[in-house]
């Protein structure tokens, strides 16, 4: 375990890694679960089907039926897509107490619910999840991905929402 300063700066300086907000979703026999997440990012566009990984607590409640799922969709959001953040995360609650009303879905290619507003959404099958630490590296095989036209993805850092500039 690191020494309590380092983790504390460890923290501080991750503060400052700006990163796009995602809810990660899954559905199967383990049942429909969704969470927010900033720790996602693509893994490589070549070989069999792109790969991409996604760093979920150990502690999550969504996580043992992600792998149970063996599925996953990662749906980046847009700007104006706070409160969905908001709902996935905890931080508000959820309508009727159902985190899915918060947006509309629709199942994807491995059954994961795909936001359908989502700036883009990645519908991957799980291939390998392996414990690092206090989390789990879930790497999926892409096997849809849904862009929409047009939007500005919402990004977190400094311990709060950030609105994307163009130059």
């Amino acid at each position: 375990m690191p020494d309590s300063q380092l983790r504390q700066q460890f923290l501080e300086g991750m503060s400052r890694a700006a990163a796009s907000v995602s809810v990660v979703t899954t559905d199967g026999p383990a049942g429909r679960h969704g969470i927010t997440v900033s720790a996602m990012t693509s893994v490589s566009a070549d070989g069999e089907a792109p790969t991409m990984l996604v760093c979920l607590n150990a502690a999550s409640s969504v996580l043992p039926p992600l792998l149970d799922n063996g599925c996953f969709c990662i749906n980046v959001l847009r700007i104006d897509q706070q409160a969905i953040s908001d709902i996935f995360s905890g931080r508000l609650p959820a309508p009727d107490g159902d985190r899915f009303r918060a947006g509309h879905f629709s199942p994807g290619t491995t059954g994961a619910p795909m936001l359908n507003e989502a700036l883009v959404s990645f519908d991957c099958k799980l291939v390998s999840a392996d414990k690092i630490g206090t989390h789990h590296i879930c790497i999926g095989a892409v096997r849809e991905v849904r862009v929409a036209p047009e939007g500005s993805p919402l990004l977190y850092g400094m311990r709060s929402y950030l609105r994307a500039e163009k130059h």
